[in-house]
């Protein structure tokens, strides 16, 4: 079975975020599924796409290194904004939009401080990808 495609509104964590945060797609000339933009691996600017996970707790993130040294080596978590450090990563190999390989269920992007952004709720309940 193919992995569910990721429309805007998929529900995203971060392995070193506090909260889960939902994925941002823009609908300008995008292919729509069960009435959504579907997103492509592009799909991973902060701000926009990828909104902060509350408060991050890696010690990678300049705020948190700086705030745990401030409380002696306590870790301190700080506000969190997603620094992706490349596109993301998706199981859907063959299925793309405008030739970019659209998101499935399982994708993944690696923030630059050392988290794991993942997809915990693509989105889509009917549509398959391949």
């Amino acid at each position: 079975m193919s992995p569910l495609p990721v429309v805007s509104g998929a529900l995203l964590q971060c392995s070193m975020g506090l909260v889960p945060t939902p994925l941002t797609v823009l609908p300008v000339a995008r292919v729509m599924i069960e009435k959504r933009p579907a997103a492509r691996i592009t799909d991973n600017v902060p701000g926009l796409n990828i909104t902060p996970f509350g408060l991050c707790r890696s010690p990678a993130n300049p705020a948190v290194a700086a705030a745990t040294a401030a409380a002696l080596g306590v870790l301190t978590p700080m506000p969190c904004w997603p620094v992706p450090a490349g596109p993301w990563i998706s199981p859907a190999t063959r299925s793309t939009a405008g030739g970019i390989p659209l998101l499935a269920a399982g994708s993944t992007c690696m923030c630059a401080y050392g988290g794991v952004i993942s997809v915990q709720m693509p989105g889509a309940l009917r549509s398959q990808v391949s």
